[in-house]
């Protein structure tokens, strides 16, 4: 899915982006971020030439420019991920596993 929908945690209008190759990343995967631009945010949204929404981490050696606009990646915001953040360490979340090892 690409483009407008909703978080599967808390229910919240997101927009669903590709990540796009990085410093430290393949690209390619979902990121969920907060529909609206927010100029707190980290991460640039644009649309491809087929029209999907692509997203980038801004960072100083390639900077917000033309098109793309500034949001907060959902997770930073999400109110059922703020709740679930503090685990013992050595725990993890099941569904967070199962969600990394689905096909």
């Amino acid at each position: 899915m690409n483009g407008p929908g909703h978080c599967p945690d808390c229910r919240r209008p997101v927009l669903w982006t590709r990540t796009e190759p990085g410093v430290s990343t393949e690209g390619g995967k979902r990121l969920a971020v907060d529909p609206t631009p927010n100029p707190d945010g980290n991460t640039a949204v644009d649309r491809d030439g087929t029209g999907r929404y692509v997203s980038r981490r801004v960072t100083e050696e390639r900077p917000l420019w033309g098109p793309e606009r500034l949001h907060m990646p959902h997770p930073a915001t999400c109110p059922r991920r703020q709740t679930q953040i503090a685990l013992p360490q050595g725990v993890i979340r099941l569904a967070d596993h199962r969600r990394k090892h689905r096909p």
